[in-house]
């Protein structure tokens, strides 16, 4: 088991699964690739999704800044 022995006998335990979840939407939420989150947590992208879709919904600042910072790269790169 993944948690401490401390942690076993707490609420913490009572539902595994939603650590998981928890922890899949916070990679989603915090700006992860979702092929990668998927692809560590043994999911397929669709499934991933279908789940946890409402986590990368706030996303369209992180992802402007993306776009704007390899846009930014290739128009300061020497041509």
């Amino acid at each position: 088991m993944a948690l401490a022995p401390e942690e076993r006998n707490t609420r913490l335990a009572e539902r595994p699964y939603d650590l998981r979840h928890a922890g899949l939407s916070a990679r989603l939420a915090g700006g992860a690739d979702p092929q990668t989150v998927a692809k560590r947590a043994g999911h397929s992208v669709v499934v991933l999704l279908r789940v946890s879709t409402k986590f990368i919904n706030d996303s369209d600042d992180a992802t402007n800044a993306k776009i704007a910072a390899r846009l930014a790269e290739r128009s300061n790169s020497p041509t």
